[in-house]
């Protein structure tokens, strides 16, 4: 692996851009969406910007019933999209309830995929206190689930250290092979790309292969990016404001984490990180980031001499 000083994108001639272009075209090649329970006219907005299939993470939001995540999902699936919700384990009082939750989203919005998180109550409603033990209670199996999403964090988390998270990780993963289910890994969102790096290179060095989808922040602005990062427990580090603020480029009057895909993407050329592709939460709204994910997947950006990339306005 090259030393984590070599990240930033390598800027010389012409065709040295031409790479960098085809290296983040690669890396966005197959992205996927975030989004809080779109409603109609945003699901319908992203029609007119991304054909389906398209992979859209449904957040489980703690203060909202969880009807609205199933209505959300219904709306994404009758669009022809995929809905990916997430599963707070800790959020369900009992085994029946999370049962009932999941028959529903497999049988009226298609579900065939979710990401298990424990959740963030500090004491569980029910009987679940960890990802792994609904994992390993059979229930997502019932309801034909093949594949499941686990929670990764390259900048660590708040409250967990980092021992334990690798521990949990690597039961998550061993516990759904023996049940046979597939497992993904989505990071929580990053300011730099260092960490990020350096995270999928011990996640390899430890022979784990899964695919790892590199959470981001989408389109948004720096205020809204604090107030999230605050409300996630992510580390927002002045050099990584920094990079986000000062490097990025404008999009409608937002800021997008060019600097950070590019030098992913040069590190991703270089490394060979495996199977890797980018989770964009849509903090500053769905429809521009589906918009900027869309132009960079097609490769309508322009690599610059600061490290970053200019996005070509819409067709």
């Amino acid at each position: 692996m090259a030393p984590l000083t070599a990240l930033k994108p390598r800027m010389s001639s012409e065709a040295s851009l031409a790479d960098a272009t085809q290296r983040i075209t690669a890396l966005a090649h197959g992205w996927s969406l975030e989004a809080t329970l779109p409603n109609d006219k945003e699901v319908a907005l992203l029609g007119t910007i991304v054909t389906p299939p398209l992979q859209v993470y449904l957040s489980a939001v703690p203060t909202r019933d969880p009807a609205e995540q199933i209505a959300a999902a219904v709306r994404l699936h009758r669009a022809g999209y995929a809905p990916v919700p997430h599963v707070a384990v800790r959020n369900f009082a009992t085994t029946e309830a999370l049962d009932s939750f999941l028959g529903t989203m497999a049988c009226d919005a298609g579900v065939r995929r979710v990401l298990v998180i424990a959740g963030d109550r500090d004491q569980p409603a029910g009987p679940f206190r960890s990802a792994v033990e609904a994992i390993d209670s059979g229930v997502m199996q019932r309801h034909g689930i093949g594949k499941i999403d686990i929670a990764g964090y390259p900048a660590g988390h708040p409250r967990i250290p980092e021992q334990e998270l690798d521990r949990a990780l690597a039961e998550k993963i061993e516990i759904a092979a023996q049940i046979g289910i597939a497992v993904e890994i989505v990071t929580q969102f990053c300011f730099e790309p260092e960490p990020i790096v350096a995270w999928i290179a011990r996640l390899r060095d430890f022979g784990i292969d899964n695919p790892v989808r590199i959470g981001l922040a989408g389109p948004t602005n720096i205020a809204t990016l604090l107030r999230y990062a605050r409300r996630c427990g992510v580390r927002a580090s002045a050099q990584g404001l920094a990079r986000q603020s000062g490097l990025a480029r404008q999009l409608f009057g937002m800021s997008a984490p060019d600097a950070i895909v590019r030098a992913l993407a040069d590190a991703h050329g270089r490394d060979h990180l495996g199977d890797v592709a980018l989770h964009l939460f849509s903090f500053g709204g769905i429809v521009a980031t589906a918009r900027w994910a869309r132009a960079v997947g097609e490769g309508r950006i322009t690599p610059d001499a600061t490290g970053g990339f200019q996005v070509a306005p819409p067709p």
